[in-house]
């Protein structure tokens, strides 16, 4: 609704205006303090011009809102951009990421990230490069608003050679120049730990200033929200787990470095293939 708003061009004073509406009380209902029926909702829909495509969505999310928790079905493949994503990323506070077997998106290189598009049976050859252009969009979000942001990396997914050797070498200095950065944090599980908390699934938990935490769980035909403090809590917990088993900041850098080094000396034709797994002693 507040993109609605600012879509119509008027300043919210006057869309309480039209609706009938005290400015307090729409500015209660944009910060979820209160809700309203459908019929006031499609008034405001209408005072604000919004399209119908729009209109039609929002009308339909409606009689959710109490719902905690929200699972968002796609059509045939997932879409390009990730609205409800973008607009909590904007919002939030800390994110926090893992997964089991690949590079968070957020820190995927522009090759990294077009090989692992093009290797989804899912993703019609026509949309990758939109797909990839949404996907550094999302990445942009990360850089200059205070978001501190910690990616927990399975050593085992910094081995696989996605896009070939040059592309492979190019991604392991990429997170070597993301980890310098100030609000970034990279933690590599190591592959001597065996057993994680982390083995499930992939996910990320944002925190907020003004609201409750969520947790983001994507999946190949949906995507869904986690808000029930029980469930938010229980990914928390992995985060705990995940961090004890992790290496820290510095010895992660470590670890990346050597594998740099290694991929690096390693012919483009990759002779006998990658260079074996790199170990860091946990206990240095």
């Amino acid at each position: 609704m507040r993109a609605a708003i600012k879509a119509s061009g008027m300043p919210a004073r006057r869309v309480a205006e039209l609706v009938g509406w005290q400015e307090a009380k729409l500015s209660d209902f944009l910060n979820g303090k209160i809700g309203c029926t459908e019929t006031e909702l499609a008034l405001l829909l209408g005072v604000c011009r919004t399209p119908v495509d729009e209109r039609d969505h929002l009308l339909a999310l409606r009689p959710a809102t109490h719902v905690k928790g929200w699972w968002q079905k796609h059509s045939l493949s997932a879409p390009e951009r990730h609205r409800t994503l973008v607009q909590n990323l904007k919002s939030a506070k800390n994110l926090t990421t893992w997964h089991p077997h690949a590079l968070p998106m957020f820190l995927q290189s522009a090759d990294y990230m077009r090989a692992t598009i093009a290797a989804s049976p899912n993703v019609p050859d026509e949309e990758a490069d939109r797909r990839l252009k949404a996907g550094q969009e999302l990445q942009e979000l990360l850089v200059g608003r205070g978001l501190q942001c910690t990616f927990y990396v399975h050593e085992q997914a910094l081995h696989l050679p996605v896009g070939g050797h040059d592309v492979h070498v190019s991604q392991v200095h990429h997170l070597l120049l993301m980890g310098v950065r100030t609000n970034i944090t990279i933690k590599i599980v190591p592959t001597a730990v065996g057993a994680h908390a982390g083995m499930n699934e992939a996910f990320t938990r944002l925190t907020f200033r003004a609201h409750e935490p969520l947790i983001f769980l994507e999946h190949e035909y949906s995507m869904l929200i986690e808000e029930d403090s029980g469930a938010v809590e229980a990914y928390q917990q992995v985060v705990r787990a995940l961090d004890r088993a992790s290496l820290d900041a510095e010895q992660s850098k470590a670890m990346l470095c050597c594998l740099g080094e290694s991929l690096s000396a390693v012919d483009s034709t990759g002779r006998d293939g990658l260079p074996t797994a790199v170990f860091v002693d946990a206990s240095l």
